[in-house]
């Protein structure tokens, strides 16, 4: 009888409290494959920046030259940053007050462009797909102008600053639907202290490219109601060693920025081998050991996770557009090591050494 009551126990407890199972793996694994795909692999270069608004250190487009001759020199035909798509902006003003915040801070009005060119973002995307795919091999500075009006209704700013700054200097003026507002606000972002702007068009523009692309996706659900407790939750997560020497060491790589070599060096050093696992230990590894009842930490890495699989998705699917193009992705350094991680899955993707393409 003891035995049974003991047995009874036993298995009560067991419900409570599931043996774990051995972890399961699975046996597919895409990126260990060795079979060759049809045609010219995907290049895809990703680069790890830091975000340049916020330097505290002076400094101007022209001093990014160094790096901007070594991306040049690779010559991608695509290249993506890490800004939302304005299908995606205008999406997200539909969501409502949840993500208000997130569009007034990640998303440009269309609103102006798009009263004067008469069109939606969505008409205006529609708009701007049509003129490329019959886009003159030399377009006409009007031509140019209005489209940068379209790129503009399209919530693509980025898009439009390519080609203002494709135009000659004399054809930069209030015409073919751009008014005097518009013009002094492409002229503006044009030197705006943004790796978006400063590298990806200007890249684009000097490559001759008429476009840049956006992948960022700042749509993030579920995350703690509670923002100061999950704040101060995350702050005290991140008072590490690691994230310490990671100062430490910004902070030695701004001080170089006046010199010769200072940019190079920032840039080889944010896509070093070594930089990925230091963030990790320093941010989302320490994050999940987060102790809130919570689970702060943890809703934290969720978020960067999924942000990342879908800044990776929208990469890939800009790489069916065009399979065997060569495509640079400039993105916050953070990001990086995941977006890597991610795409060394996909079986027509090769990856690029960015520190060997700075060297």
């Amino acid at each position: 009888m003891k035995r049974i009551v003991k047995a009874f126990i036993l298995v009560a407890i067991m419900g409570l409290h599931p043996v774990r199972a051995q972890p399961y793996h699975p046996s597919f694994h895409p990126e260990a494959l060795n079979d060759s795909p049809a045609g010219r692999h995907n290049d895809v270069l990703v680069l790890g920046s830091p975000h340049l608004s916020g330097l505290t250190a002076p400094f101007s487009a022209k001093d990014l030259d160094p790096v901007m001759g070594k991306l040049a020199a690779w010559h991608p035909d695509v290249i993506v940053t890490e800004s939302s798509s304005g299908l995606l902006c205008e999406w997200m003003r539909h969501r409502g007050d949840g993500l208000a915040a997130s569009v007034e801070r990640y998303c440009a009005d269309p609103s102006p462009a798009g009263k004067a060119a008469g069109l939606t973002v969505v008409q205006a995307n529609e708009e701007a797909d049509r003129l490329l795919a019959d886009w003159p091999q030399k377009p006409s500075p009007a031509q140019r102008r209005r489209l940068a009006l379209i790129f503009l209704a399209a919530g693509e700013p980025n898009s439009a600053v390519v080609q203002w700054l494709r135009l000659p200097s004399a054809e930069r003026r209030n015409a073919d639907g751009l008014t005097i507002e518009l013009v002094d606000w492409l002229t503006l972002q044009t030197t705006r202290r943004n790796e978006s702007i400063l590298i990806g068009a200007q890249l684009a523009a000097r490559l001759g490219l008429e476009r840049v692309w956006g992948m960022d996706d700042q749509n993030s659900a579920g995350m703690a109601q509670d923002e100061k407790a999950y704040g101060a939750a995350l702050q005290q997560a991140w008072n590490n060693p690691a994230t310490k020497a990671r100062l430490t060491q910004d902070k030695r790589l701004d001080a170089q920025l006046g010199t010769v070599d200072g940019w190079l060096t920032l840039y080889r050093a944010y896509n070093a081998p070594g930089y990925a696992m230091e963030a990790y230990r320093s941010d989302w590894g320490a994050a999940l050991r987060e102790p809130s009842r919570q689970g702060y930490g943890r809703q934290y890495v969720g978020y960067w996770e999924t942000r990342n699989l879908r800044m990776v998705a929208n990469i890939r699917e800009l790489l069916t557009r065009a399979p065997g193009s060569r495509l640079l992705v400039i993105v916050g350094a953070s990001h990086k090591a995941y977006c890597e991680a991610y795409l060394d899955q996909m079986r027509d993707v090769d990856l690029v050494d960015a520190e060997a393409v700075l060297h």
